[in-house]
């Protein structure tokens, strides 16, 4: 079974104060180390009086580029516990900057580690999150004799429905699971008493933004 990829849909900001300290975190999509240098210099221009812009960002389906920056901090306080907040969400190809404006009060080591790791939570929140999935796009073509017996299939197995045509015949057009083929294909078959052989298409990423299914 393919695993679905969490990213950021919709990027996001949000601000936590921590005894008069102001943490503020944005977060956005990201593709490649380059978009990430581009995001985080963004950020600084933007906030050039604050103290501090710590970073982290993962990029990889499996991960395979991680990066992190306290900007100044105590090492370990900003940048890494940053990291782990994302690599704990799940989070893929996604980039995020904490700007610090300093309030006065030391915070130690431990209140900096809560504080970065606070702050890039609420952002994460504050941000439209999807799933990358993989799947087949397949075409059912019914007529009317069979197409209630395909809908209640279609129905029961909750796949992702582009769309449903109602014309001479009635259409529907599926995204399945890979491993799901063979037995799609034997129940349409069976179903439709052999007439109805689905057809599929190559495997394909798509996205699944809260419900909505999106092709690339």
């Amino acid at each position: 079974m393919s695993t679905p990829i969490r990213y950021i849909h919709t990027g996001g900001e949000a601000e936590i104060e921590v005894k008069r300290s102001r943490f503020i975190a944005a977060l956005a999509p990201v593709t490649d180390e380059e978009s990430a240098a581009a995001f985080i210099d963004e950020r600084r221009r933007l906030h050039r009086q604050a103290r501090h812009n710590c970073s982290a960002f993962v990029i990889g389906n499996r991960s395979e580029i991680t990066r992190c920056s306290d900007d100044g901090e105590p090492p370990h306080t900003a940048g890494r516990p940053m990291l782990d907040v994302l690599l704990g969400a799940e989070l893929h190809d996604v980039c995020v900057v904490v700007t610090r404006y300093f309030g006065g009060i030391l915070l130690g080591t431990g209140g900096l580690v809560r504080a970065y790791q606070s702050a890039v939570q609420a952002g994460i929140e504050a941000c439209v999150t999807g799933f990358r999935r993989q799947g087949i796009p397949v075409t059912i073509r019914a007529d009317y004799t069979d197409a209630g017996r395909i809908g209640s299939f279609v129905a029961e197995h909750a796949y992702p429905t582009l769309s449903v045509d109602y014309a001479e015949s009635v259409t529907y057009r599926l995204l399945i699971p890979p491993e799901d083929a063979a037995a799609v294909r034997t129940s349409v078959l069976d179903l439709s008493r052999g007439k109805i052989d689905p057809e599929m298409e190559d495997l394909t990423w798509y996205r699944d933004v809260e419900g909505t299914i999106l092709l690339p």
